[in-house]
């Protein structure tokens, strides 16, 4: 059945945590406070996520295995978006795929995203256009004409304004349905219609180092992490890498692993057992517990009692 609801969020975890069709971390990039507001409406097959988000950010993840998904901005002149170090204007579409990627965006960030199972999308491409949706390489982007993305963006916007004022038309079938069919119309348009911009060799070459940057510290979650050691294991010269994450992640490979490091003790503190932990969460016999002692000049406060310098993550938003 055809629903659609508002969130709003203060904390990252459960803002990445109400994404449908992908699976991320997501990383706040510079100090304030966390605030995004996520509209989502799910038409049967197809699903539509519109967003804003105040901070600048960081995020790593894959679309489900059986989604068929595209990202896009969706306000005009607002700061690009960087896509797995590609540069993404409000006029593009990124083709999204289970592969490893990395998203990052400026403050006041608005953009949308639509998906389909994989299945559905062939079909109605084979209805649409005579064949199947054209394999396209991983990690490419869409530049449709400008006709036809306005003519999506508009849809989008309209279908997000309706489930923010008055939703229960979104819950009526026969709306649901012919809302439905000229999104996945106008989508199957711009995808084999639209100029495609595909990786360089240069472009492949980083991606296949980020993504054994991000599998050594996914096999190495609970230890300190040193970069001349990440270096040799992942084969990498140091300047390399740098270039990479800055690239890829807007920052060098410190201070990424720093923000990593913070966000993963914050999650490990909202969800310790309050019984058998600290009164903020987390045992300092634990693997992140001892993590939290190496972070001053805060540590004092996560690994004992509560004080004024601290406040309990389960009560509050995160302020980065």
């Amino acid at each position: 059945m055809p629903w659609s609801r508002v969130l709003s969020f203060a904390d990252p975890f459960a803002y990445q945590s109400a994404f449908r069709s992908v699976d991320v971390e997501l990383f706040p990039t510079a100090k304030g406070k966390f605030r995004a507001e996520l509209t989502q409406v799910n038409m049967n097959k197809l699903w539509i996520h519109g967003a804003h988000e105040d901070l600048p950010r960081v995020y790593s993840g894959a679309v489900k295995p059986n989604r068929a998904a595209i990202g896009f901005l969706t306000r005009p002149n607002q700061p690009a978006m960087q896509h797995c170090g590609m540069e993404v204007l409000p006029d593009d579409i990124i083709i999204n795929d289970t592969d490893l990627m990395y998203r990052r965006t400026e403050a006041n960030c608005d953009w949308g995203s639509m998906s389909l199972p994989k299945d559905d999308l062939d079909a109605t491409c084979r209805v649409i256009s005579g064949h199947e949706c054209a394999r396209s390489p991983p990690k490419h982007l869409v530049r449709p004409a400008p006709d036809l993305m306005s003519r999506l963006l508009n849809i989008h916007e309209m279908v997000g304004q309706l489930a923010k004022t008055t939703p229960d038309i979104l819950s009526l079938p026969e709306v649901a349905r012919a809302l439905e069919q000229e999104l996945t119309l106008v989508m199957i348009r711009c995808l084999t219609e639209g100029k495609s911009s595909e990786m360089t060799a240069g472009g492949r070459r980083h991606d296949m180092i980020i993504a054994r940057f991000e599998e050594f510290l996914e096999t190495h979650p609970d230890q300190p992490l040193y970069l001349t050691e990440i270096c040799a294991a992942i084969g990498v010269a140091e300047r390399t890498l740098r270039v990479v994450c800055e690239e890829y992640l807007g920052m060098g490979p410190i201070r990424y692993l720093s923000l990593r490091r913070m966000h993963l003790v914050r999650r490990a503190l909202l969800r310790a057992d309050p019984t058998t932990a600290t009164p903020l969460g987390l045992p300092p016999t634990t693997a992140f517990g001892s993590l939290v002692g190496s972070l001053s000049p805060i540590a004092p406060c996560l690994a004992s009692r509560p004080c004024n310098r601290c406040v309990d993550p389960r009560t509050s938003g995160p302020h980065f």
